[in-house]
């Protein structure tokens, strides 16, 4: 028997599946999960219950396309075989209803992606479907005619999908906060994650906070067979997509490949831009978002709502760029100038809104402008992942050159090297610091010299790139009872494997920092005010283009994103754009020192630290006292510990 309830209470999903019956008011259970992710999905609520194979789906929407009751989830295929519950978007789902319309005349219920998706895995199977879908998302299909549960996540991870076995039950779902409404849940912390959340400021994938529970990778499809067997498939690999496009260069004159990446681009901005909702833009001023929003604004005549925040802090500031962008392209711009006061009163939601330890620190400015593009939109696109395909990043070329500079040296004399810098303790260098020529004294010298030290011992450039990332060089010296699990940027099965280091660094970007930070960032941040966020420059099509232009299409005469600036100089002037690259920074190192110096000796305290055993106490309270003395810069490192400790104090106490 089967049972449906439906509430008129984002879009998020969970559920279970268990082969062993037991007593529990499933209703209730699925109203609990359902409630755990409310922000996810405040539109509406729907609850489905399969008695005979003890599975229940649950599901919170987001309404953006198809807003009538046509769109309700957890949504039944027309044959009754599949049911699914989806959080994301099918961009081009209209095309493949027509390519369905082909094959056989259909009557549709309404016009929502959920229903063509339904229909396209009744023709063509679930991996067909996803190979032809362009999207975000993240879901569970169950077949109840193989009594097989189906999860599958979109090609880059913009969706989050987790998953794993409890107490001889199967939960699945969007958040965290959803899996542990139940009872099954076990709560065992992954000592392992702690020390990659020190290393890289987020928990890769496929790993999570919790024992066996895990994230599932981009790209894949896990099927639970009836003999609870799990099979993890890749439908579409990001690492070969970028070597099969790597090794199909264009080779046109230049004029031809700007004017066919802008039409790819232009083509993937208007994909996104298909909404039911009011619709807008995230605007930094700087290269990628202004070119999105430009682009936007070229196939709409109605002016695009674009947002941005400012600083009082000119460190940090890039409102008034975003605003001199803006007034040129006519769009209807906001911006909101936050205090200090306004970005410290997100710090203790931060827990809350990301389900489990996160560091990067510039998800309080992230937070901070959904929450402003919420009040006027439902759907804002963002220029992330431009970065990662263009190479943007400033260290892509400093990597580079530092690398071919060091490799001079034999491996030999260089571990020597290293040897002799880190014999000498930091104090013992910072004591010597005081006796050179002051032209040649600098600030911190002990702890720049012992970062030089691991530098110059790397064996190759994943080494060096490996290093210059890494918040904590060692982390399981700082995590009691860790040992650090390999990951994308370490397992050779995964890695990516390109020899010209920035395109290394770019693809090692585009396999780890971008899902498994920036989209976190982004998707988290944005759905805590129930803001759906999307990224063009991930449209499929962008990447294998992207990978298929000669380096100095990006690259060219040292200046970064050169064929976005060359297209975007078309549509604003150069003067408004060529300025420093800033980031979405926050005074950490300050603020520890100050306004958030009680909540961080409350967080650090050396007794908690000891009692509650996971991280080395002496060691952290030596670095909090240097800190706050103003000794050593160590806001990075000392976020990262913070941040879990929040996290567990929130779950845990």
């Amino acid at each position: 028997m089967q049972y449906v309830w439906g509430l008129n209470l984002v879009c998020g999903f969970a559920g279970f599946i268990s082969r062993d019956k037991i007593a529990v008011n499933n209703e209730s259970l699925l109203n609990s999960m359902a409630m755990a992710m409310f922000n996810r999905g405040p539109d509406s609520s729907g609850l489905w219950y399969n008695a005979e194979d003890n599975i229940g789906l649950v599901h919170r929407r987001l309404a953006i396309v198809d807003l009538s009751e046509a769109g309700h989830q957890p949504m039944s295929s027309k044959s009754g075989r599949y049911m699914i519950a989806y959080n994301g978007e099918i961009y081009n789902h209209l095309e493949i209803r027509a390519e369905l319309e082909n094959i056989c005349p259909r009557h549709w219920l309404g016009h929502s992606d959920t229903e063509t998706l339904l229909a396209a895995i009744e023709q063509w199977g679930l991996n067909t479907t996803l190979i032809k879908a362009s999207g975000m998302f993240g879901l569970a299909l169950w077949d109840n005619q193989a009594k097989i549960l189906q999860l599958a996540r979109d090609r880059f991870g913009e969706k989050p999908v987790y998953y794993g076995w409890q107490q001889g039950c199967f939960l699945f779902g969007s958040q965290l906060n959803a899996l542990r409404a139940h009872p099954a849940f076990k709560q065992e912390i992954n000592r392992d994650a702690i020390a990659l959340l020190l290393r890289h400021n987020y928990i890769p994938a496929p790993y999570s906070i919790y024992q066996q529970i895990f994230k599932l990778l981009p790209g894949t499809i896990l099927t639970l067979d009836a003999n609870n067997q799990l099979l993890v498939e890749s439908y579409w690999s990001v690492r070969d997509v970028m070597a099969q496009s790597a090794a199909d260069i264009y080779d046109k004159p230049v004029e031809q490949q700007l004017l066919a990446l802008e039409q790819t681009l232009k083509e993937a901005v208007a994909k996104q831009m298909s909404a039911d909702v009011p619709l807008g833009a995230f605007l930094s001023g700087g290269i990628d978002s202004s070119l999105i929003v430009a682009l936007m604004q070229a196939q709409t005549t109605k002016p695009v709502k674009t947002f941005s925040i400012g600083f009082d802090d000119p460190r940090f500031n890039e409102a008034e760029f975003a605003r001199e962008v803006a007034n040129h392209l006519g769009t209807e711009h906001t911006d909101l100038y936050v205090t200090s006061e306004d970005a410290l009163a997100v710090v203790p939601m931060l827990a809350d809104i990301f389900d489990e330890p996160f560091s990067d620190s510039s998800q309080i400015p992230t937070y901070l402008v959904s929450k402003i593009a919420r009040k006027h939109v439902t759907v804002s696109l963002s220029g992330d992942a431009g970065d990662e395909l263009f190479c943007g990043y400033n260290r892509y070329l400093l990597t580079r050159q530092l690398w071919h500079k060091i490799n001079k040296v034999p491996v030999s004399l260089r571990k020597l090297a290293s040897l002799l810098m880190t014999t000498v303790p930091i104090k013992g260098w910072d004591f010597i610091n005081k006796f050179l020529p002051t032209r040649l004294q600098l600030n911190n010298f002990g702890e720049k010299l012992h970062k030089a030290a691991s530098v110059v011992a790397c064996r190759n450039v994943d080494d060096l790139y490996m290093g210059l990332v890494s918040h904590w060089q060692n982390p399981e010296k700082v995590v009691l009872g860790s040992k650090e699990p390999s990951t994308v940027l370490t397992d050779p099965t995964r890695k990516a494997n390109f020899t010209d280091p920035i395109s290394q660094m770019m693809a090692q970007d585009t396999l780890s920092y971008l899902p498994d930070d920036i989209l976190v960032k982004v998707d988290r941040a944005a759905m805590a005010v129930s803001l759906e966020t999307r990224v063009p420059f991930l449209d499929h099509k962008v990447l294998e283009h992207a990978w298929r232009l000669p380096e100095y299409m990006k690259l060219n005469q040292g200046q970064s994103k050169w064929c976005l600036r060359q297209i975007l100089y078309k549509y604003v002037p150069k003067d408004l754009i060529e300025r420093p690259k800033m980031g979405f920074a926050v005074p950490l190192d300050s603020w520890l020192r100050g306004p958030l110096r009680e909540w961080a000796d409350s967080l650090l305290n050396h007794d908690r630290l000891v009692t509650e055993g996971f991280f080395d106490a002496t060691l952290i309270t030596k670095m909090w006292n240097e800190h706050k003395t103003g000794k050593r810069n160590l806001q990075y490192q000392l976020w990262d510990i913070l941040m879990f400790q929040a996290w567990y104090e929130k779950y845990h106490k």
